[in-house]
C-alpha cells in the first residue's frame, strides 16, 4: 500500500512539491552561507519525492532556531503556502485527504526545517 501510495503522491503533486524544495536547494547554495540551507532543502526533496511510510520529528538547538527564522522569511513562507494550495485542493475530495494530510504536514516542515529528522 505504502508504494501505490507514493506512486499516486508523485504523480498528482508530489513532483511539483519536491521540485519546489529542490529548486530552493539550489538558490540557496549559489552563495557560500546558503550551503546549509540548500542541503536541507535537498533532504527534504528526497522526503517530499516519496513520503509514505516515513515520518517527521522536531527539535533542535540554538543554530536551529536562528536558521528557521532565516528560512521562514526567505523561503519557508512560499512553499508552505504552495503545500496548503495543494493540501485544500486534495481535501476537497474525500479520496484526496490523505494525500491532503501529507501537504499538510509538509507545509508544517516547510516553515521549520532545521531541527527536523526522518525516520
Amino acid at each position: 500500500m505504502r508504494t501505490i501510495g507514493n506512486i499516486l503522491w508523485f504523480i498528482f503533486g508530489g513532483f511539483f512539491l519536491g521540485l519546489s524544495w529542490w529548486l530552493a536547494g539550489l538558490l540557496w547554495c549559489i552563495t557560500i552561507i546558503g550551503i546549509p540551507l540548500g542541503r536541507q532543502c535537498f533532504k527534504f526533496a528526497k522526503l517530499i519525492f516519496w513520503p509514505f511510510g516515513k515520518e517527521v520529528d522536531y527539535g533542535g538547538g540554538v543554530f536551529s532556531l536562528l536558521a528557521n527564522i532565516i528560512w521562514l522569511l526567505i523561503s519557508g513562507l512560499p512553499l508552505a503556502l504552495e503545500a496548503l494550495v495543494f493540501g485544500t485542493l486534495w481535501c476537497a475530495t474525500i479520496v484526496g485527504i490523505p494525500w491532503g494530510l501529507q501537504f499538510f504536514k509538509y507545509a508544517k516542515l516547510a516553515l521549520m526545517p532545521f531541527g527536523a529528522t526522518v525516520k
